[in-house]
């Protein structure tokens, strides 16, 4: 039997890419194709992707040519693959004429006649207008925005508003394709979709109005501290066939994605520990100190070391216990207990404290370890009993982060993807539950 294995992205499958399959096919008795992960077309730098892997590998699947699919996940898997499965050719389009020609060593090489006038990047161009978005809360990190949107396809940042003008001034000095708004309503008749960086007790008021102006969101997290209200906001959106989405850049980063997906798999047996902890030093006088603006450690940290302990445990806890160190009305240090049915998960956050920021996930055959800032992954550890068997994972973290966040809220919009895999919305509720039983006290003790 003579197999034959090709690769590609398959997104937006097209006429051009149903060819290709079923001239590769044509070249044996067995078709594997490979199609990218979403974690590896991101680390190439692709956040123009429309379709998530699972929705490529069912194209592909349903075009019938295919015997086999597998996941092309790292560089230099395609060497990995013409041995394990015995390929005794590797065929890919003419437009990388050359470029495969180190494969001749383990296969024959055929490079695939192209489909004229037709490919992935010209049906994104020709199908989707741009996403217009706009700002509201000009802020330190809102303008990290716009610079993080620029390397990705589909958006437009257009417009800026704040109750402070002269911050809205600002930003549209600072970027001039931003207009700057005074008026919400003139505001929203020029946008798509709305970005929330405003302060954390203004988040509830802005999503209800966005979305009723039948604007898409992404909030900024925590995306609310009432477990109610994201119950509340989150059922808006899909009823007025909006996207609403928390913006939490762990969450969609590539590293992170690919120690959760491992970590499910069993690589490190069931997991019965999480230890997850986040500080910073800052200045006393900034609004993260101001009581009447939210601040405090765990609404500005908390959502990040909840993100783990929520996707490998489950939202089903029996009891948290919350210890808080108060200043002035704000808690500078708080750590967190969770017990559920087989696991007990600790988190420490802080502001006015300093602890080693690391993430440690210990299971029935060892543990994973990523180092501080683990929150910023772009390194992780397997570590065993045999120190031979540890291994090393390294990855890259692109700017400051939001881009990633950015690409799957774009992809969301453009394909009505109401929940999303990375930061599921039940996830998003638990963690406004957290939030809620800090402020009502509950469980709670004061050190």
């Amino acid at each position: 039997m003579k197999k034959v294995i090709t690769y590609g992205t398959y997104d937006l499958l097209h006429q051009g890419h149903i060819n290709l399959l079923r001239r590769a096919k044509e070249l044996g008795d067995y078709l594997i194709v490979g199609v990218t992960s979403d974690s590896f077309d991101r680390d190439r730098g692709k956040l123009n992707v429309r379709n998530n892997v699972l929705e490529r590998v069912e194209a592909v699947k349903a075009t019938g040519y295919a015997d086999e699919v597998i996941i092309e996940d790292y560089l230099g898997q395609k060497i990995d693959d013409i041995q394990k499965y015995d390929v005794d050719i590797f065929a890919i389009g003419s437009d990388w004429e050359g470029k495969f020609d180190y494969l001749k060593e383990f296969c024959e090489v055929v490079y695939l006649p192209r489909t004229e006038g037709i490919s992935s990047t010209m049906l994104r161009e020709e199908s989707t207008d741009n996403v217009k978005v706009g700002i509201i809360g000009c802020g330190r990190v809102a303008k990290r925005m716009p610079v993080e949107a620029s390397v990705v396809n589909g958006v437009e940042i257009v417009a800026a508003y704040d109750t402070n003008l002269n911050a809205t001034m600002s930003m549209s000095t600072l970027f001039p394709q931003i207009v700057a708004y005074s008026k919400l309503d003139d505001f929203y008749d020029v946008i798509d979709a709305v970005y929330i960086s405003t302060p954390h007790l203004s988040h509830y008021y802005y999503i209800k109005q966005a979305l009723k102006a039948g604007k898409h969101v992404l909030c900024e997290t925590p995306m609310v501290l009432n477990g109610e209200e994201a119950k509340e906001v989150y059922r808006l959106a899909e009823e007025k066939g909006l996207i609403l989405m928390e913006a939490n850049k762990t969450a969609h980063c590539p590293a992170f994605n690919h120690l959760m997906v491992m970590i499910k798999s069993g690589v490190i047996g069931e997991v019965v520990d999480i230890e997850a902890s986040l500080s910073q030093l800052l200045d006393k006088n900034g609004r993260e100190f101001d009581k009447e603006q939210g601040g405090g450690a765990l609404f500005e940290q908390g959502s990040y070391p909840l993100l783990p302990i929520f996707k490998l445990c489950g939202i089903d806890y029996k009891n948290l216990n919350l210890y808080s160190r108060m200043d002035k009305g704000v808690d500078i240090h708080t750590k967190g207990v969770f017990r559920f049915k087989n696991a007990v998960c600790s988190f420490k956050v802080g502001l006015g404290v300093k602890t080693e920021g690391s993430l440690i996930i210990s299971g029935t055959k060892g543990y994973a370890y990523v180092p501080a800032p683990w929150w910023l992954t772009d390194y992780f550890e397997f570590r065993y009993e045999d120190q031979n068997d540890n291994k090393k994972f390294f990855y890259k973290w692109d700017g400051y982060g939001l881009r990633y966040e950015i690409q799957e809220f774009v992809s969301s919009v453009l394909n009505h993807r109401y929940s999303n895999s990375r930061l599921r919305r039940r996830e998003s509720i638990q963690m406004a539950f957290v939030m809620q039983q800090f402020i009502e006290k509950k469980n709670f003790s004061e050190i």
